[in-house]
């Protein structure tokens, strides 16, 4: 009986210091795989360094230029709006994106007399719906402008047609 008692509490010393070194070393990695986040010098040294290059340059002077204007100025009007995650009444005008796009799938609607890209993560069934001129209310934090694009690009998280939901974003798995 003692010699089943001896075994039992060895085996279990063993699995548990197994169990330990195995969370030790889980926790090691996690730590050394973090990146180093950056100061706010260290950000704003790596922007001006990256102003500099042809990339940043021709950046910089399409945001100078009427169409970056236009864009930025687009993107502001539904700034509100994103920051509240509230509703935005849009009119599909086309179920095409513009020629030459690498967005995925999207539409362009139309968000109080302003073109919008609205893109989105998936391409799910509900979407392929959509016709021109349908009313659709949209819901979303994000929205982002590039050289490549005359409009600016609305992400899609949230689209409703006659009070029912045809697109809700998936939240993202294992964190916040």
């Amino acid at each position: 009986m003692k010699k089943v008692i001896y075994v039992l509490i060895l085996s279990l010393v063993v699995i548990s210091s197994l169990v330990f070194a195995n969370l030790e070393i889980k926790n090691k990695a996690s730590k050394e795989s973090s990146p180093k986040l950056l100061t706010d010098a260290e950000r704003r040294a790596a922007m001006k360094q990256w102003e500099a290059t042809p990339e940043g340059v021709k950046f910089k002077n399409w945001e100078a230029s009427p169409e970056g204007k236009k864009v930025y100025a687009g993107a502001a009007k539904i700034g509100k709006y994103l920051r509240d995650y509230t509703n935005m009444e849009a009119v599909i005008t086309s179920l095409s994106l513009p020629p030459g796009s690498l967005l995925g799938f999207g539409v362009m609607v139309r968000i109080n007399d302003d073109d919008y890209i609205l893109r989105f993560d998936n391409e799910l069934q509900q979407l392929h719906s959509l016709k021109v001129n349908d009313k659709i209310i949209i819901k979303s934090h994000i929205v982002s402008c590039a050289p490549k694009y005359a409009y600016p690009i609305v992400s899609g998280e949230y689209v409703e047609r006659d009070s029912k939901i045809i697109y809700k974003h998936a939240p993202r798995k294992g964190g916040c």
